[in-house]
């Protein structure tokens, strides 16, 4: 058959296939070829294609792999990588999975959601169709990983087209497998991915019923910015070793651990602690580097300008002026102060791999370079926004999601979840928080209560996963936050206070305890009396 007549075939299959009905693996392989043409795409595209279809299983389970390329409009510009799981016992809802990082990468819509319970399942394993894609550029074969972005329209599919267009072909694609395209479609991300789920709010509120955005690089430029700033910080003796971010933490600890009612190794007064510690506290005699028991006049800079906010030289997209500094708690914990701040080493230029490297370092200096300079050879170390003011605003407008105005999102019923986590060293959880409050101000607290909900784990890191202070124990952090989209948006089912666990990491996954995910600006306070195990033992309190 030729490559034509197997596209007629597979769209002729499609069609003629009736709702929530169960593809079996000739129907699933015979999906291979099938297009979906630009007129059908949202934004200016080249044509979509299957190119491989399998019939697949997860857990009890089966679904209809498919994993597609949408051609660019500029034949120079990378192709967009998709893949679309359309499960045997459809539930009539889909989710969209968001990125990490820079991308370039193919996110296939198969793995466990951010914070979602250990053991719970998966999404297409629940019934959802999910779909995910690399963002419109590979990583593979790249000088470093940010140099697609000198690319224009690969710029702009990491910004946001790629998102749209994979959510258009993804739904047409349905629509034509089950004979109805999905009747809820939800975007779930986290980081990056965070990112883009706000910006799906922000920029197709037609498009989806519902978000949840964790630990979002809501301020996308301002991070980077910051990301550059805090490695040049560490140049000349003012980087912190894996030790004195150790003795950062021990002091961070002993000044707001108690604050929230318990002594237990996690900073749950989490606002409270930055008007609260001091890094001046542990400065060596005479401010020079005394060995890993103090920190040197250098390295208290260092450590005040990461926990500073940055004032911008120039107002950014949505008239944003600053970006937020980090919070203290949890330091030297996984995926830690050490993993994205400070680094195992100190920082070089230009950096090499993030395995010797601060991620925001290497995250901030790589942008720095492709995306505002577009010079791969230029010195970030020499940077100044001011220099290259046209650039960044052009950048800003294209990659920050702080638009404030989610009216179009309310009015097509929308909800919202966004989250973050109070010791994230990767981006400042405080980015949410000055997000969440320029809503409120823009819409009002009435209209955001009734489509939007904020929630602040204490002591998580950026990925979710945390240990207290005292005997390293995991910190609870799991919670089924689509199956609290999927109230809301379904049932109506608007969530207050939730519940997060935290279990053995080992099947079958024993819980361990569990605490009070509270709503911003409350925070879990003990009660002094109850079983810590127990979230009945603490309220959500006002900071």
């Amino acid at each position: 058959m030729s490559y034509a007549n197997k596209i007629l075939a597979a769209f002729a299959l499609i069609a003629a296939t009736p709702a929530n009905a169960a593809l079996n693996a000739a129907e699933c392989a015979a999906l291979e070829g099938a297009a979906v043409a630009p007129a059908d795409i949202g934004l200016p595209s080249g044509p979509a294609t299957i190119v491989a279809a399998s019939l697949q299983t997860s857990g009890t389970a089966s679904f209809c792999a498919l994993r597609g390329v949408i051609q660019p409009v500029d034949q120079k510009a990378p192709l967009i990588i998709y893949q679309i799981n359309l499960p045997s016992a459809w539930n009539g809802k889909a989710v969209q999975y968001g990125g990490g990082g820079f991308n370039g990468v193919l996110i296939s819509g198969l793995d466990p959601l951010r914070d979602a319970p250990l053991g719970a399942p998966t999404p297409v394993q629940q019934g959802y169709a999910t779909w995910g894609t690399d963002s419109g550029h590979q990583n593979a074969g790249l000088a470093e990983i940010q140099a697609f972005a000198l690319n224009d329209e690969a710029l702009a599919n990491f910004a946001y087209a790629s998102y749209k267009k994979t959510r258009d072909v993804a739904v047409k694609i349905a629509a034509r497998a089950y004979g109805s395209p999905p009747r809820k479609i939800y975007y779930f991300g986290g980081s990056e991915g965070g990112r883009e789920g706000l910006m799906a709010a922000q920029r197709f509120p037609a498009d989806y019923d519902g978000v949840v955005s964790t630990v979002p690089v809501i301020n996308w430029v301002g991070l980077q910015i910051v990301g550059n700033r805090s490695g040049i910080a560490q140049q000349n003796g003012g980087w912190l070793n894996p030790a004195k971010v150790a003795l950062l933490r021990k002091a961070t600890q002993a000044a707001c651990d108690a604050a929230d009612g318990l002594a237990d190794g996690i900073v749950s007064r989490y606002e409270k602690c930055v008007g609260t510690f001091d890094p001046r506290s542990l400065r060596c005699a005479n401010g020079a580097d005394a060995g890993d028991a103090c920190l040197s006049d250098a390295q208290i800079k260092a450590v005040e300008a990461y926990h500073t906010r940055y004032e911008y030289p120039f107002p950014l997209a949505n008239g944003v002026t600053s970006y937020p500094g980090y919070n203290y708690g949890s330091e030297d914990q996984p995926d830690g102060m050490v993993n994205w701040a400070s680094g195992p080493s100190a920082p070089a230029s230009p950096p090499p791999s993030p395995a010797t490297q601060a991620r925001i370092w290497y995250y901030g200096n790589g942008a720095v370079r492709y995306f505002f300079a577009r010079d791969p050879k230029f010195d970030s170390l020499k940077f100044d926004p001011v220099a290259f003011r046209d650039n960044v605003s052009r950048i800003s407008e294209m990659m920050d999601s702080t638009n404030p105005d989610l009216s179009q999102f309310l009015a097509r019923g929308g909800k919202l979840i966004l989250k973050e986590n109070a010791s994230d060293h990767a981006q400042s959880p405080f980015a949410g928080v000055d997000y969440y409050k320029s809503v409120v101000a823009k819409m009002g607290q009435d209209k955001v209560d009734g489509f939007m909900r904020f929630f602040v784990t204490p002591g998580a890191s950026h990925s979710g996963f945390g240990v207290n202070g005292i005997d390293g124990a995991p910190i609870p952090r799991g919670v089924d936050l689509l199956g609290v989209l999927d109230d809301w948006a379904s049932a109506g089912k608007a969530p207050d206070a939730l519940s997060q666990i935290a279990q053995n990491p080992a099947a079958p996954f024993a819980t361990l305890s569990a605490r009070p995910l509270c709503r911003y600006p409350l925070y879990p306070r003990y009660d002094g009396a109850g079983d810590v195990k127990l979230p009945a033992s603490f309220a959500c309190a006002p900071q």
